[in-house]
């Protein structure tokens, strides 16, 4: 065999060569493009072909300067007119190369055959076909019946032929193109033309069915994407449902994707309710950067003209954004609105969505400095009553005060004038209600707080004094007697004493080396009475009993009530802490005892006589790599019954394995034994080897039914994955919604399917939820 290596400035014959291999390979990689940069991806990804979704391949190297080697077991002709190369004919340029059985170069055209067993390579990626012909000056040329095998993102395919119209264009004429493994892919697609354009990053196709087991499951004239996998305008696989948010209703939704800008984008989702008509809807994203700073934003518009079922104009409206105006100043605004009470009922899609009755509209603006902040904004709602409301008064969802505006300013400082802390929150705050009846006014509050922390090892001491300053002006508002009082004032100092030691031991927790803490916590609270019955309640309501607020000193959320308070909290923790400071298990035991009975009551109905408050145990932690836990009780030391509990536990052994498992009580204000019991079950796991079962189930105790369950079913190929499932969830006190889903997930490509997408229906129902194909970047 003679041989040949060339530097890379040769005699004529080693320059034209080292051309053959560059622009051959050129046009084949169309399709790994370096991904462009994109500030958010579409909702679901467009249906795609090589290189879509493909990782990054490694930059390609400047080879001009790369010495060429040509081996062959026989050379003849002229160098300077024509080459021929025989038998066992390679050529590699760095990374690159070519095999075959001969080649000929001709030097006055510039162009290089090959023919026989033609084998090309570049970083990793191989080509093969029958003969091969280029024009080395212009990059024009073709290669017949070749099969090609991409490594980065494992794509293969064959073709009758590749034209290259350049060195950025080849034109794969009756192709095939699939992300599986071995000769006879489970799924690829076939087109009869497909152009990859990769100085423009555009691939556009011809007639193309999509086959699954040699069936073809999709059929287009036309489909256009991205050779890099950056987002591009296009259609979206078109979804079809019943059941699935309109109430049973059968419905067909093909959605548009606009790629706009980069950090812009835009999807049009007509879709068509049989029930009902035709619905249109679009979703509007956005982010980007002034000089001033960053904004980013989103807008979701549904409309429905002439319900055929509620014959009028049905319409929902959410919007958000936010902006940052100048250092320290930031802008935005959170909207949402329905055209009437039974919107999330008859077309939720989820249950989350279905819940919300009560839409925030909201606009504020925020400054602040580096010891202080400054909010300003107004806010109103739009509530949607349960439909059941009018026969079930319980079920009526009541109507929050609107602030038109509020204004809140907060400042403060640590570690000042040898070691005191103070901070001041002051508010001015106007409340309106469409009900002219029920009163309103304007309140203005202040809270002022100053403690000296005294903190050294194993045990702390934090005096701390706050005074409650607030004033109305209010307008319908009258005393149990009848009188009006429209302007009241209230001023309130408390003193508090927090006060706690920390012990420590080493100890075991099932075998593993821990540091065991103790930390019994003493916190006392004193506040005078004052009488608070003709001060109407805006926005005020108990806190929730739970850790935290056992060390608050007011049991109210709010600035409408401070409650007297001459009460001493006492808890205990430990806590077991590994060398790597992870936590392993925390208990915890606390209790609130009134030396005095608070006079201060939202509800008239609540019970005196109070000599301490309800008792609080909870347990939680990682007890183990697969075992997490978490429990608490509210026990009710006046009535010596149960107030509430909850014990939730997760077994999470490997991925793809994870079982859930919680009940919840809470008895109701009556103080009846019948109250909330909630127990809820799910979990996923392996059925065999590719298959997997995910369910979940939340079952009301009290009322004997379904709140809301699921069932599915995922098999998993080395290519594909097939999801199915149905769910049911209450949207209203007596209606319920029921869609049925599945997708077919061609990896690599796209997802096609009926009704809502069941991978976001899994992860949003079942906690620790695993993708089965976690290496695909979209779902």
């Amino acid at each position: 065999m003679s041989w040949i290596s060339a530097l890379p400035f040769p005699p004529r014959r080693a320059v034209a060569l080292s051309a053959l291999v560059s622009v051959a390979t050129g046009p084949l990689h169309a399709q790994t493009a370096p991904a462009v940069a994109s500030a958010f991806a579409p909702p679901t990804a467009p249906a795609q072909v090589p290189g879509v979704a493909t990782p990054v391949p490694a930059s390609r190297v400047d080879e001009q300067g790369l010495p060429v080697t040509m081996k062959a077991e026989e050379f003849t002709g002229r160098p300077d007119r024509e080459l021929n190369l025989y038998r066992n004919v390679e050529i590699t340029r760095g990374a690159t190369g070519i095999t075959a059985d001969t080649a000929c170069y001709r030097r006055v055209e510039d162009e290089v055959t090959a023919e026989g067993n033609i084998n090309m390579w570049r970083f990793g990626d191989r080509y093969k076909g029958d003969a091969l012909q280029l024009n080395l000056e212009t990059g024009r040329g073709w290669v017949r019946n070749p099969a090609y095998h991409l490594h980065l993102n494992n794509a293969q395919g064959t073709a009758q032929r590749i034209d290259f119209l350049g060195e950025d264009q080849a034109v794969v004429v009756d192709g095939t193109y699939s992300t599986c493994e071995g000769p006879d892919p489970a799924w690829y697609l076939k087109s009869s033309s497909l152009r990859l354009d990769q100085g423009r990053d555009i691939g556009t196709a011809g007639k193309t069915v999509v086959y699954f087991k040699d069936v073809p499951i999709l059929g287009t004239p036309a489909l256009s994407f991205s050779l890099s996998g950056a987002r591009r305008s296009g259609w979206l696989p078109p979804t079809v449902g019943f059941g699935s948010g309109s109430k049973g209703s059968a419905e067909v939704m093909v959605p548009y994707y606009f790629n706009i800008a980069p950090n812009r984008d835009l999807t049009l989702f007509p879709r068509y309710i049989f029930d009902r008509g035709l619905q249109l809807g679009a979703t509007g994203r956005y982010i980007g950067e002034t000089a001033a700073g960053l904004y980013n934003g989103e807008t979701h518009l549904e409309v429905l003209p002439n319900d055929r079922l509620a014959h009028r104009d049905r319409w929902w409206i959410d919007t958000l954004h936010s902006q940052q105006l100048a250092p320290g100043w930031t802008f935005g605004w959170n909207a949402h609105a329905a055209s009437d009470d039974e919107y999330p009922s008859d077309f939720s899609r989820t249950v989350a969505a279905s819940a919300e009755r009560q839409l925030l509209r909201e606009l504020r603006t925020d400054y602040y400095g580096q010891y202080w902040s400054l909010t300003t904004r107004v806010q109103s709602y739009q509530v949607l009553q349960d439909p059941a409301s009018a026969l079930r008064p319980e079920l009526t969802v009541p109507r929050p005060y609107d602030r038109l505006p509020q204004v809140n300013f907060h400042t403060g400082r640590y570690d000042v004038l040898g070691g005191f802390d103070w901070s001041l929150d002051a508010e001015a705050v106007r409340f309106s209600h469409p009900t002219d009846t029920t009163v309103q006014g304007s309140r203005a509050n202040l809270l002022g707080q100053v403690s000296y922390p005294i903190v050294r090892p194993g045990w702390f001491f934090t005096p701390k004094l706050q005074l409650h300053a607030t004033k109305y002006s209010l307008e319908n508002n009258f005393d149990s007697a009848g009188n009006q009082r429209n302007n009241i004032s209230r001023v309130l100092p408390t003193v508090s004493l927090d006060s706690g030691l920390v012990f420590e031991r080493d100890a075991s927790l099932f075998g593993r080396a821990a540091t065991q803490t103790l930390e019994p916590r003493l916190f006392y609270v004193r506040t005078p009475y004052k009488d608070q019955s003709d001060i109407p309640n805006f926005d005020t309501a108990v806190a929730g009993f739970n850790y935290a607020q056992l060390f608050t000193e007011n049991r109210f959320v709010g600035a409408d009530k401070v409650s007297d308070a001459n009460q001493l909290t006492a808890a205990l923790v430990s806590r077991f802490i590994e060398s790597s400071g992870i936590e392993r298990l925390r208990l915890v035991v606390g209790n609130r005892y009134y030396f005095s009975d608070p006079r201060v009551r939202l509800d008239p109905t609540e019970k005196p006589n109070v000599t301490r408050s309800d008792a609080l145990l909870a347990a939680s932690g990682r007890i183990s790599e697969s075992w997490s836990f978490d429990s608490g009780v509210q026990y009710d030391a006046q009535a010596r019954s149960l107030y509430s509990m909850n014990y939730g536990a997760q077994w999470n052994p490997a991925p793809m394995k994870v079982l859930n498992a919680e009940y919840r009580y809470q008895r109701d204000t009556v103080g009846t034994a019948s109250g909330f019991r909630n127990v809820d079950v799910s979990g996923q796991w392996p059925l065999s080897d590719r298959w997997y079962g995910v369910t979940r189930v939340s079952y009301s105790m009290r009322d004997r039914k379904l709140l809301e369950s699921l069932i599915g079913l995922e098999y998993k190929a080395d290519c594909w994955v097939f999801r199915v499932g149905a769910q049911r969830f209450v949207t209203a006190a007596q209606t319920t919604s029921t869609p049925v889903f599945f997708q077919l997930e061609l990896s690599g490509l796209s997802g096609l399917g009926l009704g809502n997408n069941p991978l976001e229906t899994f992860k949003r129902s079942i906690p620790g939820y695993t993708r089965l194909n976690s290496n695909v970047g979209r779902p």
